[in-house]
């Protein structure tokens, strides 16, 4: 498959060749190639072509895109909005006002073949809890987790140094490595890690620096996470009704805590209503000469991301 890309005032148009099929063409056309007129599932440019006549659509009918996220819109309608956050062909709407969201969802059935789930309960495995007389709004994974537990057998199962040196040594210790489905655990953990258990961020990160060469020290500490996750599975992110929106963010580092490297790691989380929003850990990318060092680069990457936050937020 060929790709050609046209630049005109600006804008990138693309036009999408497919060699023929085989024992398709003729012998006087098998030079020629299919002009695709729709992008085909599963093409890398599908995704970006889906995108693009989304983003057509729901501009039409007055929604504007968030310039620092682009896959979030947003419509005023006098003093009423409505907010529409797309994941691929995942839409989830949050308005001030029902007639306004009703609208819309009759605006995009008339565009796209869709289904309305009503009220917003499961979301990217992801599940929403409500209680609107209190102004509680929770964020939970507790099916997803069961879920890990129950593929890894650890349903019914309880600070840790790693270091190359617990990797293994031989090509014998290698092969028996192959046993543990060591990559698959850390990224079902990392999934969680994202979405709503930043209690587990720094471990989860630990583990996956070994996942190249895990050893048998690694895989047994990924499976004290799964015990940790399954005694606070009904563990939840927790938001407030408040009129104050503040974002307050806070950062940390350990120095040299890296054994092998004797880097530090950096780590953040930005709250908001009283819940997390925003959290990271990470390795740092040089060699701190002093604890102080380390803090202000842990501070440095917390205010970059502090001030995307702002920027996001003004956006809304």
């Amino acid at each position: 498959m060929d790709v050609k890309t046209v630049f005109l005032n600006g804008n990138i148009n693309e036009t999408i060749y497919m060699v023929q099929p085989k024992n398709f063409e003729s012998n006087n056309s098998k030079q020629l190639v299919c002009k695709l007129k729709k992008s085909i599932y599963g093409l890398k440019q599908a995704s970006r072509q889906w995108y693009r006549n989304f983003d057509q659509v729901i501009t039409s009918f007055g929604f504007k895109e968030n310039t620092i996220d682009q896959c979030i819109y947003l419509k005023f309608s006098g003093s009423k909005f409505i907010i529409l956050v797309l994941y691929v062909d995942d839409i989830l709407l949050a308005s001030s006002d029902v007639g306004l969201l009703h609208e819309t969802k009759r605006f995009l059935s008339s565009k796209f073949d869709m289904k309305d789930l009503g009220n917003a309960s499961l979301v990217l495995g992801i599940q929403i809890h409500r209680d609107r007389s209190r102004g509680i709004l929770g964020l939970s994974q507790k099916a997803y987790i069961d879920k890990v537990l129950s593929r890894f057998g650890m349903s019914n199962s309880k600070g840790d140094k790693f270091s190359l040196h617990q990797c293994p040594k031989n090509e014998l210790e290698k092969k028996d490595m192959e046993r543990f489905p060591y990559a698959l655990a850390v990224g079902s953990l990392m999934y969680a890690q994202v979405c709503t258990r930043p209690d587990i961020a720094y471990i989860v990160g630990m583990l996956g620096r070994y996942l190249s060469n895990p050893g048998m020290d690694h895989w047994k500490k990924a499976k004290r996470v799964m015990r940790y996750l399954q005694r606070t599975k009904d563990y939840m992110l927790t938001y407030r009704r408040s009129s104050h929106l503040e974002i307050v963010g806070y950062s940390y580092s350990n120095f040299a805590g890296c054994l092998d490297s004797r880097k530090s790691t950096s780590g953040y989380i930005f709250m908001l209503t009283g819940g997390a929003v925003s959290w990271k850990s990470v390795k740092q990318t040089l060699i701190a000469s002093s604890t102080m060092e380390t803090e202000f680069i842990a501070c440095y990457e917390a205010s970059n991301h502090g001030i995307w936050l702002q920027n996001f937020i003004t956006q809304l």
